[in-house]
Formats: structure tokens, C-alpha cells, sequence
């Protein structure tokens, strides 16, 4: 089958003066790029580089012979949307890809929004709560929240604007944090509730029949009350933390995670693949931290990490990624 790969590439980035160093975080290697080609080749497959952006319309407009698209774009700008974009014009292509739906995509990268409805379903989560600029900051009820709290950009993901300095102890901090981010990133203010525990990480994958690959516990290697998977743990995880997959947590706080997982993942109709984040507090109650349904596939990649403690391969992930949408397009399986 002749795959199209879409990806955004760290290097294609122009980092101004004045941005945060770790706003292009979400981008993909040139190495991670050439890891997912290489095994989408070994299956059999003619892969051919879409890339992203305006280098991926610029592809798309002068045609290919993609049949079905391995997508792993993260899209362009600071929008909550910008994950459709790809998959977006794929749809309008009628060309299939992998990965779930732009409205999905949209919604997850949202994560207020992703609470809002998760809560409303029945979802444990912390408490959280919005602002949008330093004078809502001023006009927060602190005491309906409780501290410590987290503040993150509202529609970032791979750990952007979440540093080891992101927690606050009192309402100080709390709005000097919140302005540090609304300037930094440009876009809401997520405040939420601290979970002090156990940090585990859920892979998906599947599309009508979705299942729980793994769950993995993320143990600071360094004893930490107040420990978070920040962007500095993720950039040097081989000396921050051990991965422990399966997590060693009671059978039935994991079959809760394993339940609420995948209630999650059908109720934002995510397909293929999707890795959650949970926390586990002292009495074993997971709460919903946040989901990335257009997980990281290379080999410093949690989802990756995961198969690899499972005995499977990077080929075998994205055969298993690929497979399951096939499922939804079965003229392709006829190519």
C-alpha cells in the first residue's frame, strides 16, 4: 500500500524572540519521522512524506498517490484546534488516515472541555477552573479550589508550559504563574487540583473494539512528595524516573483504570490509539488528568515505552496502530 506519512518537524520551526524554548515540544524528530517509515516499510508499505503545514497542502494540492494516511501532525499555531487541520483536509481529500476524528482531536487538545464533558459522564478529575486574562485572575475564589495547584497552558500537550516551578503553594504563586503562562503561551490558564500519589499512564489502541495495551506507573527515581511529570522530567526521563509496566497497583484500582479508560476513550470517540494520564491518590481513587489522542510514537515515547516493556516491537505498534483503521476502511485492505 502506498501510506502517506503528515508529521511537523521540530527543525521546521521558528522560534521568535519572546517565545517559551519549549513551545515547539509537541514536534516530531527527523529520527522519530525516519523510526515510524522505516517500520511502515518494513510491513510491505511505499511510504511517501507529506510533512506538515503549508509543505503538506502544498504536497496535497499537487496530488498523490496516497491510499490511506499515517497521520502523527500535531498542526500549526497555538490553536485548540490545530491537530484537525491534517486530518481535516484529508476529509475533504476523501483520503482515509489513522488516527481519530478532527472534532475529537479538537475537543481532547481542549482540556477544560475535555473535564466539562468527562465530569458530566460520571469521571473522577480534579478540581479545576479557567482564567483567560490577569484581571479573571484577580476575581478567582482560591478557597473553592484548595492548594497546591497546577497551572498549565489550557490546550498545550507533551508537558508544554509544565515545569518543575508549575505548582502552587498559595495564592501568590497561583496568579504570578498564571501570568507567567497567559503571556508565555497565549492562551487560557488551566488551574487544577494537585493530586498528591502515584502518577500511571494508559495506552488504547483499537477502533470498534478497543483495548487497553498497558498500564504504566512513572516512579521518580528521586523521592518527591510533590513530584509531576514536567517537561524537565520528560527531557531527561533516564535519569528522573523508572517506568513499571504493568503498574504493580491492587487488581482492582487497576480494573478501574481499565474501565474508566476506555470509557473515556468511547465517550470522545477517539479511534486507533490513545494514551491517559491518571493519577492515584493515597486511598487508590484514579482521577482523570487528561488524555492525548495523537500519542508520541517514538522511542523516548511513553506509548512506545509502554510495548517495549510488553515485548512489542515499534513494528508491531504501528501494524496494531494501522490495523485498526483498516477496520474502518476496508476498501483499502483490497490494495
Amino acid at each position: 500500500m502506498h501510506i502517506g506519512l503528515t508529521y511537523d518537524l521540530k527543525t521546521s520551526f521558528d522560534l521568535k524572540p519572546g517565545l517559551p524554548e519549549d513551545i515547539a515540544e509537541e514536534y516530531d524528530s527527523v529520527e522519530t519521522v525516519q523510526l515510524i517509515s522505516s517500520s511502515l516499510e518494513a510491513l510491505g508499505h511505499t511510504v511517501i512524506h507529506l510533512g506538515g503545514g503549508l509543505e503538506f497542502l502544498s504536497n496535497m494540492c499537487a496530488g498523490t498517490d496516497a491510499e490511506l494516511v499515517f497521520n502523527i501532525s500535531e498542526g500549526r499555531g497555538n490553536y485548540p484546534s490545530r491537530e484537525a487541520q491534517v486530518p481535516s483536509v484529508l476529509e475533504m481529500y476523501n483520503i482515509p488516515y489513522t488516527g481519530s476524528s478532527p472534532q475529537c482531536l479538537s475537543i481532547c487538545l481542549d482540556k477544560p472541555l475535555t473535564k466539562h464533558i468527562l465530569k458530566a459522564s460520571g469521571i473522577v478529575t480534579p478540581h479545576w477552573l479557567v482564567v483567560s486574562d490577569k484581571q479573571s485572575a484577580d476575581r478567582v475564589s482560591w478557597d473553592n479550589i484548595g492548594f497546591p495547584l497546577v497551572v498549565k497552558p489550557a490546550h498545550e500537550g507533551s508537558s508544554i508550559g509544565i515545569h518543575n516551578c508549575s505548582l502552587a503553594q498559595n495564592v501568590q504563586e497561583a496568579k504570578a504563574l498564571c501570568t507567567t503562562s497567559l503571556v508565555g503561551y497565549n492562551q487560557p490558564v488551566m488551574i487544577e487540583q494537585y493530586i498528591s500519589g502515584r502518577e500511571v499512564t494508559v495506552g488504547i489502541i483499537g477502533s470498534h473494539k478497543p483495548d487497553v495495551l498497558g498500564i504504566m506507573e512513572i516512579k521518580p527515581k528521586h523521592r518527591h512528595e510533590m513530584f509531576m511529570y514536567s517537561i524537565e522530567v520528560k527531557r531527561d526521563y533516564v535519569n528522573q524516573v523508572d517506568y513499571e509496566c504493568p503498574a504493580n497497583l491492587p487488581k482492582t484500582v487497576l480494573e478501574e483504570i481499565k474501565k474508566t479508560s476506555l470509557k473515556i476513550y468511547s465517550l470522545l470517540g477517539c479511534l486507533d490509539m490513545a494514551r491517559l494520564d491518571f493519577r492515584i491518590d493515597k486511598q487508590g481513587q484514579p482521577y482523570f488528568i487528561e488524555i492525548n489522542p495523537l500519542p508520541g510514537l517514538g522511542n523516548h515515547s511513553d506509548l512506545v515505552i509502554m510495548a517495549s516493556f510488553l515485548g512489542i516491537s515499534h513494528q508491531s505498534l504501528i501494524q496494531m496502530i494501522l490495523s485498526a483503521a483498516l477496520e474502518r476502511y476496508p476498501q483499502c485492505i483490497q490494495i
